[in-house]
């Protein structure tokens, strides 16, 4: 069921975590495609569905905090002891003071505004969930990337568990079908206060690098919406050219 944009009652930002000490990729946010930098192109998509006034990069980098200003974004600074993107969100919200965040990764540049607005609904019909994006797998190559978290919920769209491992795998080794993580996510005032008050990552989280897991530790429901395919994430300097070719048949 689609349930109506309606915001008049509860104060909300996109924020977009951004850091340049990558440890696949440094300087990942400032890297050009097509002439702008990635953050800008992130940025861009981010205004194109909720309007540049409520976007917002969350960044522990000068550099990055002057590309923003250079192309007319607003950001927050934050310390440099962030464990993870999240814990930015929690920490750029003690200065909004939002009642809910939508985090969107500043490594897809080819994100949806019209997947953004469906995660923001999805919140919306239940602010007590944690939300994130998932889109259908298509081929073996990123079923078996450990660059691609691999997400696996049950009937009611509510995540059972997320990896980096092939999941889920058949017996006889056979891709059967498979969905993967889009990184929009969808938290409420108090569930960034909670993850953020954890002093460090949780053991599944601290395991397979992916920090929703810290919130599927502590017993606090995720739902996952799908979304059309299409968005592209640059883990690594050789996703760029991927990304390049595709906006060229854009």
């Amino acid at each position: 069921m689609t349930h109506p944009l309606d915001l008049k009652n509860l104060n909300y930002a996109v924020l977009i975590p951004a850091r340049y000490k990558s440890s696949r990729f440094p300087g990942k946010p400032l890297v050009d495609i097509c002439g702008k930098p990635m953050i800008q192109h992130v940025w861009q998509r981010c205004c194109d569905a909720v309007g540049s006034d409520k976007v917002f990069v969350a960044t522990d980098d000068k550099t990055i905090a002057a590309a923003v200003k250079e192309f007319g974004g607003q950001f927050i600074m934050t310390s440099d002891t962030c464990l993870t993107g999240t814990d930015r969100l929690a920490e750029a919200n003690e200065q909004l003071n939002c009642d809910f965040i939508i985090n969107v990764q500043g490594d897809e540049p080819l994100i949806n505004p019209a997947d953004i607005r469906s995660v923001i609904n999805e919140y919306l019909s239940n602010p007590e969930q944690v939300v994130n994006a998932m889109c259908r797998i298509t081929s073996r190559e990123e079923f078996d990337s450990l660059n691609v978290p691999k997400v696996v919920c049950n009937k009611d769209s509510s995540l059972l568990y997320m990896s980096r491992a092939a999941i889920p795998l058949a017996k006889d080794g056979q891709f059967h079908f498979a969905y993967k993580q889009v990184c929009i996510y969808a938290f409420s005032k108090s569930h960034l206060e909670l993850f953020h008050a954890i002093s460090k990552k949780s053991p599944l989280e601290q395991v397979e690098d992916i920090e929703i897991l810290r919130f599927l530790e502590q017993g606090i429901k995720v739902t996952m919406v799908e979304v059309e395919q299409g968005s592209l994430a640059v883990d690594i300097p050789s996703d760029v050219d991927k990304i390049v070719q595709k906006m060229d048949l854009l």
